[in-house]
């Protein structure tokens, strides 16, 4: 039986590793929908060769590049937000929301409008809008299948399993590219050197992300909101080789890991699958090669991303929607040049505090209105007070 796919953020590693499981059994799958950001040329070369219904890019001014690189396919094109969306709207038996950013809220949200599977790999629906992603899957009888390679690791770790019984989870983190930089050179780092990661091939602001450890945070959230768990029940260990991705441990002391290879099409394939197991083309471990496998505890003076996104799951509301946002920003800033690596989280700090005197963080999100609108607010407040930063020490 065919299944009809759509894969939001086509362009990037996680929209090439899935198109890559697709290709691989072509006949099995129908593509409905692809999108992607400023590489128009890979939209168009993919949505040709899968026969995409519809090529959506979300900048306006690149639609004429699309259309013409896509003229005399039968594919129709599109471009801006709410294209994304119309897309989204197009059925679909199983979509890939794996748009870096708050860009990817709406869409997921569409999706899941229509009760179908969300194979979920943006990390900013669950820390913007845990609660209300997770009650409009439940309200239209949708399925949210988690593509982190953590998530989908706890996610395998508790099938079958008593969620009472669930005593801790652990999240793993390679560090990134600066995890061995002492820390007084840290103020230095350039976007090159925070781009070097050691284990995995990803984009540039995942890659930055990994090494100021912003993105461990966002998914010490996204945990809390995907299963349920009490934040003090959640870890994060640092984890150098990237073997164990997450474990889950019990009530009678016993951990539950998974392993694999550093590789996104485990937890891509997964997805994809699900509820089934299917050969992957991946990677088989050797454990005998590997010999020795690493864990150390967060520095959190190197890594203050993760106090923050502790103080972040105990306001829960709107908090997350801030703390995304103001992280957005500040990773604009940091490549623009106009603030250091180690001011990111300075600056995600400050927006958090000037904002919990202006609104009420505590609220909780009742719509995804209230989600862009605080999205906007925060990224306005962080431009601010990063100009004022560079003001100040001009």
């Amino acid at each position: 039986m065919t299944r009809s796919v759509s894969i939001f953020g086509a362009t990037g590693s996680i929209g090439q590793n899935t198109l890559d499981l697709i290709r691989r059994d072509r006949a099995a799958y129908r593509v409905v929908a692809l999108t992607g950001g400023a590489n128009v040329d890979q939209l168009a070369r993919d949505a040709r060769e899968f026969g995409a219904e519809v090529a959506v890019t979300c900048f306006d001014d690149r639609l004429d590049d699309l259309r013409a690189a896509l003229a005399g396919s039968g594919v129709a094109v599109a471009a801006g937000d709410q294209a994304l969306i119309e897309a989204a709207d197009r059925p679909a038996d199983w979509t890939m929301s794996a748009i870096v950013g708050a860009a990817g809220l709406a869409p997921g949200f569409h999706a899941l409008r229509h009760g179908r599977t969300l194979a979920l790999a943006n990390k900013e629906s669950l820390v913007t809008a845990g609660p209300l992603l997770m009650a409009e899957a439940q309200a239209h009888g949708a399925c949210i299948l988690p593509v982190d390679s953590e998530h989908s690791a706890v996610f395998q770790g508790l099938v079958g399993e008593d969620m009472s019984a669930v005593e801790r989870v652990i999240i793993t983190a390679s560090g990134g590219a600066l995890r061995d930089w002492p820390l007084e050179k840290l103020a230095e780092a350039t976007v090159t050197d925070a781009c070097a990661h050691p284990n995995w091939d990803m984009g540039q602001r995942i890659t930055i992300d990994s090494a100021s450890m912003f993105n461990k945070a966002l998914e010490l959230i996204e945990t809390r909101e995907f299963f349920g768990i009490a934040p003090d029940k959640i870890e994060a260990v640092i984890h150098p080789q990237s073997i164990v991705h997450a474990l889950v441990g019990f009530s009678d002391g016993a951990l539950i890991a998974h392993l694999g290879a550093p590789d996104m099409r485990h937890a891509i394939g997964y997805a994809l699958h699900w509820p089934e197991r299917r050969h992957l083309p991946v990677e088989r471990i050797d454990l005998a090669r590997i010999a020795t496998l690493e864990f150390r505890a967060p520095d959190e003076v190197r890594f203050p991303a993760l106090r923050l996104a502790r103080d972040v799951m105990a306001t829960r509301g709107r908090a997350g929607a801030v703390f995304n946002a103001a992280k957005e920003v500040a990773l604009d800033e940091f490549l623009a040049g106009t603030i250091r690596f180690t001011d990111m989280a300075g600056l995600v700090d400050a927006t958090l505090d000037a904002l919990s005197r202006e609104i009420r963080l505590t609220d909780a999100i009742d719509s995804l209105e209230t989600v862009l609108q605080t999205d906007h607010l925060a990224r306005t407040r962080a431009s601010e007070l990063a100009k004022q930063r560079q003001e100040q020490t001009a």
